[in-house]
Formats: structure tokens, C-alpha cells, sequence
């Protein structure tokens, strides 16, 4: 008998399979000659064979797809166990591809094999939905409500949210109570304003997290300017406009809030709003109409660059709100990260709130300016800086400020002994003379940028003062904050120093509080949404040089995980007093790293801006200027643009104070505003988002969080992780929510800005969105604000 005559669509099924199989083997040689795994060495040689014969219309071919599928299915289980994400990048597109054997005329072509192909493929298929069905290895609950076990704290954020984080110890937490978890699924928008400020990545996005105290609403926008509104209906009351000059304005633009202060007297600026600006301008306002208090400075207005030294152009402002601590204000700043060695101080000043009067200065490379430089000197040059919101505690006369990493970040040869000692830590400062009380590094001889990106949360551990200290490491800890020593055991850990350029610590600090760096990544880890880029993101693993946590930059390409965004950023953790719980998010990728000889560095940035654009591997390098080499960052991410690490890419968690031991922690966030290639495929699937913002909690038992990339905010049931609501927004949220209660209507509202983030590649907005229960006096509460 002759042989049968394949159809067209056989021939083309046939050739698809066969160009499938010609790619897997290309990759699969290059990943084994890398020592990784041999399956897609054998799978691309199978399929090459089986499409070729299918082509032929020889039923062997659907066979040996069938094989193939079998085969795949078991090394997956193996590999990866019944994880629903790993499953789906090995299992979903073989198996489409398998189903199509049920087309017409496979039958009549390949026979019984077609029938058989299509039955594994039907297999993998159900095993992959039944993986997503199932719970996330990653989604661990509770197995108990968590119960309330101590009063509200009497400090605790109320009717008002008076500081950046609710109350001056940043716990964000209020004792509200009117949005339970029995009537938080009514919630719905209120209000939404409009700050009318083009948002673009040259002028900043918004992120401020509002105040709202003496019944009006209190936020900065994307240029600096300041507005109060309406609590109950987001109607603009005033509006300050800096008018921030671009010739000083850093490149860098992120206003993420206000602060407020009351001073003595009845007069004007009896209560004052105080904004930092991007040209360095400290400026303190009249509340209630929104005047310059003239008595502030000079014209309301205090100059931050004095006595800082030459301050190019984008390289020094203040991020986060200033810090009130008893009649002062503390100010510190941001510093541009890889530019060069010589970069404005890091300094931390503070300013009496009625005078603008300079009172002290912590100057950690030179003590002896604590009242400021003399006459044609200026603070220490390139120490390290605060850009996270700082937090007082007026009791014990202490304010902690969080500390980045020297500039630049990844070459720490020449640093100085005080940005050796004082770089990625918590320094306490005595309030009435700045100096140092106390201080516990995070990270020694940080490498990596992981800066203590967010405001330290203040509880109480029975009797002791405690502090919270979430770093982008992932790792908390957990300190008595009257002397700096760890209420939970901090170990000391070998981290690795394979390739380094210059000496490391030979040891890091790790916290007994619940981890959310998540496990050292392996090849099993890498991902794809097909079989093709995650055989690339496998190659490009195995590519680099990874020794786990900590490895050091070097002249090769490197792998940082967490990366340098995180682990955690500047939303840090919001405490819940009553339930003992401290409330986490993360965020999940990695960064490649090269550091750059200086000649090459030189002369590529030179090409660059000679316009050869002569740039080489991924990207031009950062110059670190004044150091031997330049560095190169780029995310670990496959061609489509997609994290290789496996998901979820963001996750949330709650986490016993006393015990630091994980409560729940589950996957946080959807793929509904993303997608490869950054399309938007509105997919409501769970697997966790990158994130960067915080949460708020109240005494009723929820959690409130934007802060992914996605377009939402959520509130969560804090006693058992469970999500109970969600609402759309005109934007993300990377921010903070707050919470009030009108003291006209007696209302409750969730506030939060929606503006969405340029790293993120989430689209940018100018919103801010207020939530309340229906019918909650509605009729006193009209108008959008718009």
C-alpha cells in the first residue's frame, strides 16, 4: 500500500512543530553547554523528528508528539512539583498545540496517533488549570482569625491623619471603625480630584499620600504645588504653586507628601503646612489660606542648598515630607544614585518650625557642623542620604532616620569611615542636639542600593518601645528603640565574594521576622509564558554569576536578587496594634549588574553624547564618576518583557510583632494592566504584581493597599488575609491610602493618589479618589472636585 499523502494542514502542523523543535534544540545546546538542563536538548530533537513526520502524514510523528507531551509532563512534575506557574510555562503551549490534532483531516492523516497527541495535550491542559485551581504554594493562610489582644494605642491616627504615615512613628494604622470587613464590599468612590498638572516623566508623577486635619485635606502634586480641599466633596479650597525653577530642579521629581505643624498663638500660621520643593526650597504656609508665613526664612522660604557645596543641576532634593519633632522641623533629601563620588551631604538639618532658624545639623562625615559650616566650607561631600520619611518619637526626644547607601552604589572602595558606618541604617538623633544616640546597619558595606527605603514604624512590644525596620533586602528587624539592640535575633550570615572588585563584608545581617526576599533563585526558578523564553531566561541564568544573596557586583554580568528596587520600598509595613500584626509588601525580580572600566565607561557616555550612540550590551553605563568603573542595571526580564523569576511578582503578608513568625502571606496584585511587551490584557490573574507603595490599617480589621502596577485598590480582611473589596482606579496607586473622618458629616473615608509610575510602565494620572459607605451623608457631601 502506498504511503498516505499528508494534507496541507498536516504539512503545516508538521512544519510548526518541526521549527518548534529546531528552536528548543538550538537553545537546548547552548543551555547544556552552560551546564544547565538537557530536557530542551531532548525535546527539540523529538519534536524536530516528530514534525518532520508529520509533515509526511505519517501517523509515528502524532505518536512521538504524544511521547514528547507525556515525557514533558513528567519532567515537569518533577521539576517543579504541581506549582501552577511553573506547570503553565512548561505545559500550556505544548498542550494548545497538542489539541490541534483534533482538526479535521489529523484523523484521516496521522490515525490513531492523532487521537492520541490530543489526549495528552487534553491532560497537560487539565493538569495546568487544575494547578491554577488549586492554592499557590506561595498563598498561606491563617489557620485561625487572627483575635484583637491589645487596646488601641492612645496616639493612634483617628478622626485626623496629621503625619505622612497617620501618626509621627509612621505606623499606619487608625483607630476608625464606621468601614468594617461586614461593609467595606459597599464601599464606593466619593470624589475624585484633579490636580490639573500634566503628568509626564519630566515633570514627576503624583504620589503624595494626603493629610487631612482641621476639617481640610492637605497634598502636593506633581509640580511641587500645594493644595487643600474639601474632605467631603475634594473641592479645591487653595492652591500654592512654588513655582519650582528647572535650571535647579532635580531630574528626579517625586513630591510624596506634606506636613503639618501646629505653633503657638492664635495669629496666622498657628498651623502651617511645610513643603520641601525641587530646587531646594523649604517653605512654610498659612493652613488656612495658603499664604507664605512671612515670618519663615526669608519670605516663608528656607534655602536648602546653603551650605551644601556645589549641587548640580538634578542631584539633590528633598523626597519625602519633612519630619515634625517637637517645635522643629528635620529635614533631609534624596542624592542622584551612580553619578559620581563627589555629590552633594546626605546631612540631616533641623529648622525651628516658627523662625526657620537653622537649630542643628547631623553631618556624618564632620561632626563639627552641627550649626552649619563656617564661612566658605560646606558639609560632608557623598554621605550617606535620607530619602524615606523619618519618624520622632517626642517621648523619648529621638528621631530615626533611614539611611541609603553611599553614593555611587556599587563601588564602595573609597568611601570614608563614616559612610562606612552610618550607610544603610537606622541612626537615632537626639531632637534637642542632633546627636548620635544610636545606630544599626542593615546592610555592611551595601553594594547592592539597599537603602532603608521606608519610614521605620514605631509600636510598642509590651513595655518596650520597639522600631520596625523594613530594607529592600527583604529582611525586618525589629529593635528596642530606645538603645538600638534587636528585640528579635539578628543573625550574622557568609555571604559570598566570588568576582568582587574590591574587599565585601564577609558577613550580613539577617532578621528572625518572616523574610520577604523569598528563597535564593535556581535555573527550576526561571519562567516564561511559553517554552521558548523561558528556555532563554534559563540560558540567560545561567549566563551570570549568582551565589545567592549578596553576590557582589564585578566586572562580568551579576545577578541582584532582591533587586535593586527590592524586597520592600518606601511603603514599608503598617501596624496593627490591636491584632499584634505588622502588614508587609514585596516586590519580586531581579537586576543584572556589570561594573565598567573606567576608559570604556568614558568613552561610551562621550559617544553617546557625540550622537554615535555607541552603546554595547544592554545599555549605556551609569558614570560613577571619580571611582575606577561605571555600572550597568538592567531588570532580569525575557524579550517579551516579562520578569524571568517565576510568579508572583509581588506578593503581600502579615506577620506576628512578638514572634516575627508569618501569619498569611499571599500573592498581591493581577495581570489586568499588563502584559508582555507592556500590553495591557485585561486578565484578571492572580500572579502577583510589582509593586511599589503601602498599606494602611484600622482597629475595625482591614488592610487597605494600592500599590501594584494594576489599577486598584483592595482592602483585605487583616485578621485572615481574605480579599473583601476592590475598586478601579484612573491610575495605580504607588503610594500610601489614609483614612479620616469628616468632622462635618461624620464619614469615613479611604483616600489615595492614583498616579500612576514611570518605572512601572503604568500609564500617569493626575488623580486623587476618596471612598465612603453609600448614603453616608450624601446629600451635605455634592460635587466631584473636579
Amino acid at each position: 500500500m502506498a504511503p498516505k499523502t499528508a494534507s496541507r494542514g498536516m504539512i503545516a502542523l508538521g512544519m510548526a512543530v518541526a521549527i518548534a523543535g529546531l528552536a528548543l534544540l538550538a537553545g537546548g545546546l547552548w543551555l547544556a553547554a552552560l551546564g544547565g538542563s538537557i530536557y530542551y536538548l531532548m525535546a527539540g530533537a523529538a519534536l524536530l523528528g516528530s514534525g518532520t513526520l508529520i509533515a509526511l502524514g505519517r501517523g509515528t510523528g502524532a505518536k512521538g508528539y504524544a511521547l514528547f507531551l507525556t515525557v514533558t509532563i513528567a519532567w515537569a512534575v518533577a521539576e517543579s512539583g504541581f506549582a501552577p506557574w511553573p506547570l503553565m510555562a512548561w505545559l500550556l503551549a505544548p498542550a494548545l498545540l497538542g489539541l490541534l490534532f483534533v482538526i479535521p483531516g489529523a484523523r484521516a492523516s496521522l490515525g490513531q496517533g492523532a487521537s492520541l497527541a490530543a489526549g495528552v495535550g487534553a491532560l497537560a491542559l487539565l493538569l495546568v488549570v487544575g494547578a491554577h485551581l488549586a492554592r499557590d504554594s506561595h498563598d498561606i493562610r491563617t489557620a485561625e482569625a487572627i483575635a484583637a489582644s491589645a487596646p488601641i494605642p492612645a496616639d493612634a491616627a483617628g478622626d485626623e491623619w496629621t503625619s505622612w504615615g497617620g501618626d509621627k512613628g509612621g505606623s499606619r494604622f487608625s483607630r476608625l471603625a464606621q468601614i468594617t470587613p461586614a461593609n467595606v464590599g459597599k464601599l464606593e468612590a466619593a470624589w475624585t480630584f484633579h490636580t490639573r498638572i500634566p503628568s509626564d516623566p519630566a515633570t514627576g508623577y503624583l504620589s503624595a499620600t494626603p493629610l487631612m486635619v482641621g476639617g481640610r485635606m492637605f497634598l502636593c502634586g506633581q509640580d511641587n504645588s500645594v493644595f487643600a480641599l474639601d474632605p467631603d466633596s475634594g473641592r479645591e479650597l487653595w492652591r500654592f504653586d512654588p513655582r519650582v525653577s528647572a535650571k535647579g530642579s532635580s531630574a528626579v521629581r517625586t513630591c510624596r507628601g506634606v506636613a503639618f505643624a501646629r505653633t503657638e498663638g492664635a495669629g496666622r500660621c498657628a498651623a502651617r503646612i511645610v513643603t520641601a520643593t525641587f530646587d531646594g526650597r523649604l517653605i512654610a504656609l498659612d493652613a488656612t489660606d495658603g499664604k507664605r508665613c512671612e515670618g519663615f526664612g526669608t519670605n516663608g522660604a528656607v534655602n536648602l542648598f546653603d551650605g551644601m557645596g556645589m549641587v548640580q543641576p538634578g542631584f539633590y532634593y528633598s523626597s519625602a515630607p519633612p519630619a515634625i519633632a517637637r517645635d522643629r522641623i528635620v529635614v533631609a533629601g534624596w542624592v542622584a544614585d551612580n553619578q559620581s563620588n563627589d555629590e552633594p551631604s546626605g546631612v540631616i538639618r533641623t529648622y525651628d518650625v516658627h523662625t526657620g532658624a537653622l537649630v542643628w545639623a547631623w553631618d556624618a562625615g564632620n561632626p563639627l557642623n552641627v550649626h552649619g559650616p563656617r564661612p566658605g566650607e560646606h558639609y560632608s561631600r557623598s554621605t550617606p542620604n535620607t530619602w524615606a520619611p523619618m519618624s520622632v518619637d517626642d517621648t523619648l526626644g529621638l528621631i530615626y532616620a533611614p539611611t541609603g547607601n553611599p553614593t555611587p552604589d556599587h563601588y564602595g572602595a573609597l568611601r570614608s569611615a563614616a559612610s562606612e558606618k552610618y550607610g544603610s541604617s537606622v541612626v537615632a538623633l537626639d531632637i534637642a542636639t542632633g546627636a548620635v544616640r544610636w545606630s544599626f546597619q542593615t546592610a555592611h558595606h551595601d553594594l547592592w542600593d539597599y537603602d532603608v527605603p521606608a519610614q521605620p514604624s514605631l509600636f510598642a512590644a509590651g513595655n518596650t518601645p520597639a522600631i520596625a525596620i523594613p530594607t529592600k533586602r527583604g529582611e525586618t528587624f525589629v529593635l528596642d528603640r530606645r538603645t538600638g539592640k534587636p528585640l528579635l535575633p539578628v543573625t550574622e550570615r557568609a555571604v559570598p565574594s566570588r568576582g568582587a572588585v574590591e574587599k565585601v563584608a564577609a558577613t550580613q545581617p539577617f532578621s528572625a521576622f518572616h523574610s520577604m526576599a523569598g528563597p535564593d533563585l535556581a535555573e527550576r526558578d526561571m519562567w516564561g509564558l511559553t517554552p521558548f523564553d523561558q528556555l532563554w531566561c534559563r540560558v540567560r541564568y545561567r549566563q551570570l554569576r549568582y551565589d545567592g544573596k549578596a553576590t557582589p557586583p564585578g566586572t562580568d554580568e551579576a545577578l541582584i536578587y532582591p533587586s535593586i528596587g527590592g524586597g520592600m520600598n518606601f511603603g514599608g509595613v503598617a501596624i496593627d496594634p490591636v491584632r499584634r500584626i505588622a502588614v508587609a509588601n514585596a516586590l519580586y525580580y531581579g537586576t543584572i549588574i556589570q561594573l565598567v572600566p573606567r576608559a570604556e565607561t568614558d568613552r561610551l557616555i562621550a559617544g553617546a553624547a557625540a550622537g554615535s550612540h555607541a552603546v554595547t550590551n544592554f545599555g549605556l553605563p551609569l558614570p560613577q564618576a571619580g571611582t575606577p568603573f561605571g555600572v550597568r542595571l538592567k531588570p532580569l526580564a525575557s524579550p517579551l518583557g516579562v520578569p524571568c523569576n517565576a510568579p508572583p511578582f509581588g506578593r503581600i503578608a502579615a506577620i506576628h510583632l512578638d514572634t516575627g513568625k508569618v501569619a498569611w502571606e499571599r500573592p498581591f496584585g493581577t495581570a489586568r494592566d499588563a502584559g508582555p511587551l507592556g500590553l495591557a490584557l485585561g486578565l484578571p490573574i492572580p500572579m502577583g504584581a510589582p509593586n511599589f507603595g503601602g498599606s494602611l490599617t484600622t482597629a475595625s480589621g482591614l488592610t487597605f493597599i494600592g500599590a501594584a502596577r494594576e489599577q486598584t485598590l483592595r482592602a483585605f480582611d487583616t485578621a485572615t488575609g481574605k480579599e473583601l473589596w476592590s475598586a478601579r482606579l484612573p491610575a495605580s496607586a504607588q503610594t500610601m491610602p489614609m483614612t479620616y473622618r469628616s468632622p462635618r458629616t461624620g464619614c469615613q473615608y479611604v483616600a489615595t493618589a492614583a498616579g500612576g509610575h514611570n518605572m512601572l510602565q503604568s500609564p500617569l494620572s493626575d488623580s486623587v479618589v476618596a471612598f465612603r459607605l453609600p448614603g453616608c451623608s450624601a446629600s451635605k457631601s455634592k460635587g466631584d472636585g473636579k
